[in-house]
């Protein structure tokens, strides 16, 4: 048991280490995946569809896009973060877009979570979906870019 610890705190530590700020959000987006994941398997018979080998491998792939999706936010951190030092700007940030798009995310992944639940015949706290929709709206305001 303690070995099996020992790795935990291993992996955790080089993960954070390395991912910093977006470990967390990293770690949480990863357990909604498999949340959302399980209990979309455990819903779709109560919606009258099948689970088949096709609509798991899509339901995989989405799950992967999710995390590609905050790589690419991470790449743009990089590249803001880059232009700023070449033009001698120093950012107080490492990975702020690659967060607020796993933070939006992760909301989306909740939200549905919650409404497979309710499928399933869970019946859930009537707070919980106005809470995470709420946080949603307040990533998507904090984070919208006005175009001209």
């Amino acid at each position: 048991m303690n070995k099996v610890k020992a790795m935990a705190t291993l992996i955790f530590a080089t993960l954070s280490g390395w991912l910093g700020i977006l470990a967390i959000p990293m770690l949480l987006l990863v357990l909604s995946n498999l949340i959302d994941y399980i209990t979309g398997i455990m819903a779709g018979p109560k919606r009258g569809q099948t689970v088949n080998s096709y609509s798991s491998f899509r339901g995989i792939a989405k799950k992967i896009c999710m995390w590609l999706l905050v790589a690419v936010g991470a790449m743009i951190d990089q590249l803001i973060l880059y232009t700023g030092s070449t033009i001698g700007i120093t950012l107080p940030f490492t990975f702020l877009v690659a967060c607020i798009v796993a933070v939006w995310l992760i909301c989306n992944e909740i939200i549905s979570i919650l409404e497979n639940m309710v499928d399933i015949g869970v019946k859930i706290p009537p707070f919980m979906a106005p809470i995470v929709k709420n946080i949603k709206k307040q990533v998507e305001d904090k984070a919208a870019i006005k175009e001209e």
